[in-house]
């Protein structure tokens, strides 16, 4: 018979309880600070939900009322230096970590409440409302909430999106040397989610100062706990992560302030991340103020029996019963805040006009202007200002003819070697001689601790690339090894890393470069082939940037450095092992902004092209005889590409073709193309005529991949038709 050997978790696993003694020897200043944060927590809430149920907050209302403990409890340990985010039912994480900000030494609960505090419910509930007072100018409403000089680096609409991003936050603690954590919140839906248990990996092999609190409210909506897992004890998770966790009854906030300090401590000693699961309960539905038996999975019964375990009420018993406060001095408490939230709805709301006797509506002249509607998008580019830039043309440096990886690998290295906020993570990066391409060539043996090597988890460390631009003292260079991977991480890089500037009221910046090449013609296939420019062209929040010439990509790759927006650059492996004129020893310039290069003068068609292509389409002019004129786009987004060049051109030829590479369904082309035609209709002596791939990705028999992919015969039979329909063939 075989031997079957017990084995042990390297991680300690346990459940903390209170006892008596814990109460008795409690500091007073602790438990009144963890009365008024709850006591604040519920009657905030309970003022949303009545006007939501006027009809008054636009979108959902998911309201924290039962779940106070867990956020006090865990928010009334941390520095104000520390950072939280949350998820969609965040505002009880929010309002706790702005009460620790505005009241670091705590918060007597027979005290009366500060301006400060009055001003806070009132820029929370505006935010709520949509208002422009909010925090985030009525962007953010309930679902997106920030505050960072507070530490809330923000609620997260996606279940799971915000975990990646904390981690980032964590690791810029840890970098920096400061005893700093961040603390992440999420449900137990968010348990199951790819990101987090990514996450959870990527923490623990850095040693992230990182805490995943788990509120374990028991319903993802109307699922159970025990119908999504097998293993409904959620703090498990961390076993196969050695990750220290803790499982505490999130109604009793006294444990979760117990448990909370016994995971800083690991934190702060620099020992890695950990995991504390607080079981609680929403006393309401998903959204809204009904409970969740009106909607019929839960049951009556059961929601009377968790009210009766009311954290406000269990506080409150326990701080009579050490003479720290009386029935009377907490209703006095609960009094003074319901003032003060009735306070803050009477400034935002007013008696409705139009309406029945006491209806109320949000006071016209508070509603963002819609002129803000895309402001904020991207950023203001004050940060190019007085940036040198350069051409090739009118460089005064050393230039000589260099292979284009090579000059690739000494603009990164240069960019470490002058800023140290510069961060370069992926997978492989940190071996091979570079990565697989050698872009990384030997900034790991210069720059060991700004050189990551990451697990194949592109949802999380893409996510913690995001942190890292968001926590505002690093400039992360993330590297997707083919542009495909996006999707994997589609969450981090188009609902998180894109929207976030506008989505947090459009002033935060967030200065993250993702790297990646189109491998057409490797025989990679379907899955390792495609051109990303088209996909990251028609979602908000982006620039782009495809350097064609190694001079190019120096000037570009600095000029996406300094922006303090995402910058996509994408590379291409025909040019890695080509070779151009590049500078030999000066890596400082930028390539001026939103400016292409006509790379080809001509008079009778324009050809729009980016990346390798700009050579095919050289080559086909030349093959053709056809006076084109090829104009490299060099910047791709719409906010930053060169209508004047592109316009001037236009005029003069009167015929657009647009060459690119990739399949025509995510093509570039496609957007390009209605623009054109709709700026410059009356210009043009035909619709614009494009050259793309196929519809299908490239497949991994050399045939089929030529046949799917364009070249330069491509471009040659885009030129003969465009001269064609113009009637000059």
């Amino acid at each position: 018979m075989s031997d079957h050997i017990a084995l042990v978790p390297a991680s300690n696993w346990v459940e903390l309880r209170t006892t008596d003694a814990d109460w008795a020897a409690a500091d007073p200043a602790v438990l009144g600070t963890l009365l008024t944060h709850s006591h604040m927590i519920r009657a905030f809430e309970e003022t949303v939900l009545e006007l939501a149920m006027d009809g008054l907050v636009h979108g959902p209302a998911h309201s924290s009322i039962g779940q106070e403990g867990g956020a006090a409890g865990s928010i009334v340990p941390l520095l104000a230096a520390d950072q939280v985010n949350g998820s969609h039912r965040g505002h009880h994480q929010f309002l706790s970590k702005a009460l620790a900000y505005l009241t670091p030494n705590g918060i007597d609960p027979k005290a009366a409440l500060t301006p400060e505090i009055d001003t806070l419910l009132q820029r929370t509930l505006a935010e709520i409302l949509g208002l422009a007072q909010g925090f985030c100018r009525g962007r953010g409403g309930s679902m997106h909430l920030r505050w960072q000089e507070a530490g809330v680096l923000g609620t997260n609409a996606i279940v799971g999106g915000g975990v990646p991003l904390a981690a980032g936050a964590a690791w810029a603690h840890r970098h920096a040397g400061t005893e700093n954590v961040a603390v992440t919140y999420f449900g137990d839906g968010a348990v199951n989610i790819g990101s987090v248990l990514e996450t959870m990996n990527i923490a623990a092999a850095w040693k992230l100062p990182l805490c995943f609190f788990i509120e374990n409210n028991g319903y993802a909506v109307s699922t159970t706990v025990d119908e999504a897992t097998a293993e409904p004890r959620l703090s498990a998770r961390g076993l196969a992560f050695n990750i220290p966790s803790w499982k505490v009854n999130g109604m009793d906030p006294l444990a979760v302030y117990l448990a909370m300090n016994e995971a800083l401590a690991h934190m702060r000693a620099g020992k890695g991340p950990t995991i504390i699961e607080a079981d609680v309960y929403r006393f309401f539905h998903q959204n809204g103020g009904f409970p969740g038996s009106a909607f019929g999975y839960r049951t009556r019964e059961e929601e009377q029996s968790w009210r009766q375990r009311d954290p406000l009420d269990l506080l409150g018993s326990k701080m009579q019963a050490r003479g720290l406060i009386d029935e009377a001095g907490i209703l006095a408490l609960r009094e003074r805040i319901k003032a003060s939230m009735a306070k803050a709805v009477a400034e935002l709301t007013e008696a409705d006009p139009n309406g029945k006797a006491g209806k109320k509506r949000i006071r016209p002249e508070l509603w963002p202007s819609p002129d803000f509607r895309n402001v904020g998008v991207r950023g203001d580019l004050s940060e190019l200002q007085g940036a040198r830039t350069e051409e090739q043309e009118s460089f005064g440096g050393k230039l000589d003819t260099r292979k284009f990886i090579d000059v690739v690998a000494d603009v990164m290295d240069r960019r470490m070697s002058t800023d140290d906020s510069v961060v370069v993570m992926g997978e492989d990066v940190h071996r091979l001689k570079g990565g697989t391409n050698g872009a990384t060539r030997g900034l790991k043996e210069k720059f060991p601790d700004r050189t990551l090597g990451t697990p194949i988890s592109e949802n999380a460390f893409c996510g913690l690339g995001g942190g890292l631009a968001m926590d505002g003292r690093f400039k992360p260079v993330v590297e997707f090894m083919y542009p495909d991977f996006m999707w994997v991480a589609a969450d981090q890089v188009f609902n998180q890393i894109g929207k976030a500037r506008h989505m947090f009221g459009g002033d935060i910046d967030v200065p993250f470069v993702l790297r990646t090449k189109v491998a057409m013609g490797t025989g990679y296939g379907s899955q390792h082939s495609m051109d990303p420019a088209g996909i990251f062209a028609t979602s908000p929040g982006w620039r782009i940037v495809a350097p064609s010439t190694p001079f190019d990509y120096v000037g570009l790759m600095n000029a996406a450095l300094a922006l303090k927006d995402p910058v996509l650059v994408i590379e291409h492996v025909d040019l890695y092992n080509s070779s151009g004129i590049a500078p030999v020893d000066d890596f400082d310039y930028q390539i001026p902004f939103g400016k292409a290069a006509i790379r080809r003068a001509g008079s009778e068609v324009t050809v729009l092209t980016y990346l390798s292509m700009v050579a095919h389409s050289l080559e086909a002019a030349e093959q053709t005889g056809i006076d084109a004129e090829v104009v490299d786009l060099r910047w791709l987004d719409r906010a930053s590409i060169d209508w004047d060049t592109i316009e001037a051109s236009i005029r003069k030829t009167n015929n657009v073709l647009i060459v690119e590479q990739g399949a025509v369904g995510t093509s570039y082309g496609g957007w390009l193309a209605d623009e054109i035609q709709r700026r410059y209709f009356d210009w043009l002596d035909q619709p614009v005529q494009r050259v793309s791939g196929s519809e299908a990705s490239p497949s991994i028999s050399k045939v089929l991949e030529r046949a799917a992919a364009a070249r330069t015969e491509e471009v040659v039979a885009g030129l003969r038709l465009v001269m064609r329909d113009k009637g000059a063939a």
